[in-house]
Formats: structure tokens, sequence, C-alpha cells
């Protein structure tokens, strides 16, 4: 997933957008030991005492430990378009990171998920219709593969005023300068978008 920031005189908004780090993973996910060896061998990470320190540093208590399946996140995509569509999808978004990061849920289970989007506000019932049906699924695919051919390969990724794109996780004071050469960029030339 990656942010694309709002334009010209709009406020600020973000919008999340599709991207799966792990679009070869069944749906159903992979065990993470699997993952971890068949991504990087006998050096799989197993000390995350650096992400722990910073998480911590922002208030979020990471817990790798707990995560048993690295998953295909094609469904938890879906349930983000969901969201958007109800105005939740930052409070979807924050809900799905606390559920995977900090408490190990497993994001490929729909009952989960269900559980995921109600706690960021959204009705039960008719959710759990959403995920048992394939509305959005080809348009989460057709998302993905058009930020790739974007050159697109990793998240964060920011897009500010749909002219400047930021890469990988910054300083705040990096963010905040490429939101303001974004707008100034912006008043500079009419948006062609």
């Amino acid at each position: 997933m990656y942010r694309e920031q709002a334009t010209d005189e709009e406020p600020p908004a973000v919008r999340w957008l599709p991207f799966q780090l792990n679009p070869d993973l069944p749906e159903g996910g992979i065990t993470r030991e699997a993952y971890l060896e068949r991504r990087f061998g006998s050096s799989a990470p197993r000390d995350y005492s650096h992400l722990l320190a910073i998480g911590k540093e922002l208030g979020i208590d990471f817990a790798f430990d707990k995560i048993t399946v690295q998953p295909n996140t094609l469904a938890a995509h879906r349930l983000l378009m969901y969201g958007a569509r109800l105005e939740r999808e930052d409070q979807v978004a924050e809900s799905l990171f606390r559920a995977y990061f900090q408490e190990g849920a497993v994001i490929v289970d729909p009952a989960v998920l269900a559980d995921i989007g109600e706690r960021a506000g959204l009705e039960r019932a008719a959710l759990e219709t959403y995920l048992a049906s394939e509305q959005d699924r080809n348009t989460v695919l057709q998302a993905d593969i058009e930020s790739r051919q974007a050159g697109i390969d990793g998240v964060p990724f920011f897009i500010f005023n749909r002219r400047i794109a930021v890469s990988g996780a910054h300083e705040p004071e990096t963010l905040l300068q490429a939101m303001q050469e974004a707008i100034e960029d912006g008043a500079a030339r009419p948006s062609s978008v």
C-alpha cells in the first residue's frame, strides 16, 4: 500500500492505494518461518531490536514474534477499499497495522478481517458479505500492476500533489519538504491530471 496526497487547495488528505509486497504468495499466505527462509535463506532476520526501538520511540509496540503467517494482502487491500467507500479508510489502515504488527493477527482470515473492520467502525454483517464476495478483487490486482508499471517497487511510497514522489521511510522534515515542493511545483504549472 502506498499513500497519495491530495492536490492544490484541497485540505491535505491521504489515499491508501493497493501495492502488495508479496503478490506471489498464495491467498492464504504461508508460515512466517517459511517466508523468512524463502526470502532470506539462512540469513533470515531474527533480531528485530533496531525496529523495536524505533517503534518504541514512535509509540508502537511491535510484536514480530506474534506474527505466524506471512499474508498475501489482497483481501486486506479489499478491506481498505471498502473502508474508503465509507470514509473510514484511515481507521481501517490503523486497525490493520495494529492487528498485524502488534497482535500478530492472521490477516488472510475473513473473520479476522471482519474483526479489524468492525474495530475501525464498519458494520460487521455488510462487511462479511463484502469479504465473502469477489467485489474489488480485480480492481486491487489491476491497481497493483499499475503501481509496478509506474516504477513503484516498495513501501512506504508517498506521492504529493500528484507531482513529487518519495520512496522509503524518511524523517518528517524530509516529507514536509517534499510536500512544500509539490505545492510550489503545483502553483508554477497547471495540473494535467
